[in-house]
This record gives structure tokens, C-alpha cells and sequence, in this order.
């Protein structure tokens, strides 16, 4: 769900890499799991109980995005990691390369209280993965500095005058193209060629003077909290973070709609961990630990039974909760043919220019 974090975290991705990748006759120890996530995506005190209660240690391995994510897994084949977040869009792939093993069920009686509606949003899902949080992709922008709120894709794609240059590209084609599309009355999973081709007549991928290309980052220093940059695409969880830094930065799904994104965690096909794997996973998904879990990251979880140790504030907000009817407008990214893959990555490649 994240995009970009600290430098180092992306070092040590690399570094881990390289250790992992080297011969070592030592074997895996039982009290301890690795786990490849986005980083601080996790409550600090559950790390700490989880480790008292079962005498064991988490590692954590982060990775700045899903192709990161995909390039630590495509360099190690997975080895010396136990759990592996991964987006619902990507699981099929993982299975089909065998990458990640079914969940045995039986292991996690707190599944009970996981929202049936994620665990079988995705084909792969409901064998291979346990749900963890959910949230939308739409448009945040600086109130202050527009005349007019957001409340179309097509205020984005074609922007007024006020946000030319100051409108931001993210670095994702899916993200990109999908809003795109949706900007112009279509499916983000479109795979017809008439459609997508239509999307380089939108003035903000067509012509390079109106967007700035990149991706937002979360602090104090982000260009949206300067004014550098009024509008973007984002996540509604990153949202919420910069705009703890400015409270006149807004978020909004568009009437036509945006995308709905899951992530999961995943057995990886090699660990011998499974056992210790499955009562982390089980221990996160009790509902009071899970209420935890979604508070400190001020997100939505797929655990239902939390809701009741859930404050207002957090069930409540809009931006983590988000209406209904806007929610059936958004849409999960399915996988899409091969053929429909490389038209995509063409018409990025000329959006990224």
C-alpha cells in the first residue's frame, strides 16, 4: 500500500539480499521469523508482546514498493523468508511461480473474525493468503490552493490552469492508467486497446508541462505540505499521514470512483517456519490485537472483529471508512492477459517519457 519511506530501509533490503544469498550451514531457528513488508506496518507493541509470549524474534525485511518487493523475492527465491506481505492483484503471479504456499487454516482459529468478503476478493486468496488491511487509491490535494474541491478524475487529467506543474504523476502504471481510464467512463481493468489508447488524449499525460512526475513523500518536507505540488494521486492511509502535517490537504475518491486495494500475508514455499508463522498471524488477527494493529496505523482492517475495540474516530473517518456507494464505483486491479500487459507498458513508457 506504501510508497516511499527512508533510503536505508532500501539498503537494507539490498543488504539482506546478500546475506541471505550467501552458503551458511546454519539451520533456521524455530524462534525465529522473517518477514518482507513495508516498513512501520506494524504496531511496535505487538512486535514486543508477540516475542515475550512465544520466547521468539521477528525480523523484518522492508521493501519501498511491490516491484522492490518482487525484486528481493526474484534475487533470493524466497529463501530465508518465512511470511511475505503481497497486494491481492499480485498473488496469482506468486503462485504460479510457487513462490508462496497454501495457508493452513486449521492453524488460525482467529480467522474467524476475518471479513469473508477479502479472503475470496482474489482467486489465489482464499487458499493463499490471510487478509491484513484494505484501503482505496484517489486524489489528495491542497484545499487552499484550488478553486474548486476535487471531485472528478477529470479535474486531475484535464487540470485547470492553477494546477499546471503542480500536478503530481505517480510512479505506477496501474495506478496511472487505471485512474485514467476511469477518469474517461471506463473499467481501471480494461484490457479493450481502443480504450486504453485513448487515454494519451488526456492533457495531463499528453503534454509533459502540466505534471511533474514522482511520487509524494510523508513528512514535513513533502511537496504538498510546500505547495509544490497541489494535487496527486494516493493512497487514502498516505493521505492521512501528510496531512498531519497540514490539516488544509484533502482527500477524496471521485464520483467515478477508484481502486480498492488488500494486502496479505503469505506463507513463503520455503520457510520452515510455518508453525511459528501461523501464531504470529493468528495472534495479530485476535480482535483486541487487531484493534491495536489498526489504530496505530490508522487504517482499515480486514479483521471485522475489531470493530468493537475500534474508537469512533477511526470507524467514523471517511478516509478509512469510506461510503458505501463510492466503494461500488471503486474496483480491485485483476490480473490482466499478457497482451493487454504490454500495451500498458507502452503507453507508460510514453507517459513517463
Amino acid at each position: 500500500m506504501q510508497t516511499l519511506t527512508h533510503t536505508f530501509r532500501y539498503l537494507f533490503g539490498i543488504i539482506f539480499i546478500a546475506l541471505i544469498s550467501l552458503p551458511t550451514c546454519a539451520q533456521a531457528s524455530d524462534h525465529k521469523l522473517v518477514i518482507l513488508t513495508w516498513s512501520e506496518y506494524l504496531s511496535e507493541d505487538l512486535i514486543r508482546q508477540f516475542e515475550q509470549q512465544f520466547s521468539a524474534e521477528l525480523h523484518f525485511v522492508y521493501f519501498e514498493s511491490d516491484d522492490h518487493r518482487d525484486q528481493i523475492i526474484n534475487q533470493t527465491g524466497g529463501k530465508g523468508i518465512d511470511l511475505i506481505l503481497v497486494n491481492g492483484t499480485n498473488l496469482d503471479l506468486y503462485v504460479r511461480r510457487k513462490l508462496i504456499k497454501p495457508v493452513p487454516w486449521e492453524l488460525l482459529p482467529n480467522a474467524r473474525h476475518i471479513n469473508d468478503s477479502w479472503r475470496d476478493a482474489f482467486s489465489a486468496s482464499s487458499t493463499y493468503a490471510v487478509p491484513y488491511f484494505w484501503g482505496t487509491l484517489g486524489i489528495a490535494y491542497r484545499s487552499d490552493l484550488v478553486s474548486k474541491p476535487f471531485t472528478s478524475w477529470k479535474q486531475l487529467f484535464d487540470p485547470a490552469p492553477e494546477l499546471h506543474g503542480k500536478t503530481l504523476i505517480v510512479n505506477n502504471s496501474r495506478d496511472i492508467i487505471g485512474m485514467a481510464l476511469k477518469s474517461l467512463g471506463y473499467s481501471a481493468n480494461s484490457e479493450d486497446t481502443k480504450e486504453l489508447n485513448q487515454i494519451m488524449s488526456l492533457p495531463l499525460l499528453s503534454n509533459p508541462a502540466l505534471a511533474q512526475f514522482g511520487y509524494i513523500t510523508l513528512d514535513a518536507d513533502s511537496s504538498l505540505v510546500k505547495g509544490d505540488i497541489i494535487a496527486t494521486i494516493a493512497y487514502g492511509g498516505d493521505a492521512l499521514n501528510v496531512a498531519e502535517h497540514d490539516d488544509r490537504i484533502r482527500y477524496v475518491i471521485p464520483d467515478e470512483g477508484g481502486n480498492i486495494w488488500v494486502d496479505y500475508f503469505a506463507l513463503a514455499a520455503n520457510t520452515n517456519n510455518t508453525r511459528l508463522a501461523m501464531q504470529f498471524l493468528n495472534f495479530i488477527n485476535q480482535p483486541e490485537n487487531a484493534a491495536i494493529n489498526a489504530e496505530a496505523m490508522y487504517l482499515a482492517t480486514a479483521n471485522t472483529g475489531a470493530h468493537q475495540f475500534l474508537p469512533e474516530a477511526i470507524l467514523k473517518d471517511p478516509v478509512i471508512y469510506p461510503d458505501t456507494s463510492l466503494l461500488e464505483k471503486s474496483e480491485l486491479y485483476r490480473p490482466l492477459s499478457p497482451q493487454a500487459y504490454r500495451t500498458r507498458a507502452t503507453l507508460f513508457s510514453r507517459i513517463s517519457r
